[in-house]
């Protein structure tokens, strides 16, 4: 959505440890301390593997830009609990998406065309335009035969396709108790999810907005945010019953 979020974090240990202990305390990615893994949809090119690290987590990176992948699993290669995979996720397996490329390292791609986006960041546009076949979060788990009890935590940022993601991942989203997304609530991307589409969304699976960070602001109005949902207590108690029932039958 944005030209740069992620800070990069390739200092020394100490420095490291301190930026954690400052940063993520209360923010938004506070969570991670409560999860065991976490499925990031939209990887780039993994600037938050130190992040994910720290919090000793098991990771699943999904990003679809060739070149890009590439990098990431360089990136990845000192990090042997985080694994990247190649792939498109939409809401449809096996359709045909053109995809955008952008000139940020492929940061603001998407399917979508870039509408409101100049507003905030005019210096981005699209350079090319590749096509690529999408897959749903469901089909690309069971196709790598991805252990989903290790990841209890989505992660996204596809750049206006949000909504997609979760619809291709709505027969699994019970495996998880925490999803972050970014979401504006304007139209970023042409005919883009905005955060009430989400909101919408995640409540009919008894997800509820936990906390909301605004990272940028259109002078005319509208504002991005980062936003973790969490499930609700009375579902996370009723998956927990529900696992231990199948542990006991196993």
């Amino acid at each position: 959505m944005k030209a740069s979020k992620s800070k990069q974090i390739k200092s020394l240990p100490g420095k490291l440890d301190r930026f954690f202990k400052r940063g993520f305390k209360r923010g938004p990615h506070a969570f991670l301390r409560k999860v065991a893994g976490v499925i990031h949809v939209g990887a780039n090119d993994g600037d938050e593997r130190f992040m994910y690290q720290h919090y000793d987590l098991d990771v699943i990176w999904i990003e679809p830009i060739p070149e890009v992948f590439e990098q990431l699993e360089k990136n990845l290669e000192n990090f042997p609990r985080q694994k990247a995979y190649k792939y498109l996720v939409t809401d449809e397996d096996a359709r045909e998406y053109n995809f955008n490329i952008a000139n940020n390292n492929g940061q603001s791609s998407s399917i979508l065309d870039l509408d409101l986006h100049k507003d905030i960041w005019s210096d981005i546009h699209f350079e090319r335009t590749i096509t690529l076949n999408g897959i749903k979060l469901k089909s690309l788990v069971e196709a790598e035969n991805i252990e989903m009890k290790k990841y209890d935590a989505l992660i996204m940022d596809t750049q206006g396709t949000e909504l997609l993601v979760l619809k291709g991942a709505e027969n699994i989203l019970d495996k998880f108790q925490y999803i972050k997304t970014e979401a504006a609530d304007f139209e970023v991307y042409k005919d883009c999810c905005q955060v009430t589409d989400l909101e919408k969304f995640l409540a009919k699976h008894d997800f509820k907005e936990k906390i909301r960070t605004k990272f940028a602001t259109r002078e005319d109005g509208g504002s991005c945010y980062d936003i973790v949902y969490q499930k609700s207590s009375w579902q996370r108690l009723k998956n927990k019953f529900k696992g231990e029932v199948e542990a006991a039958d196993e």
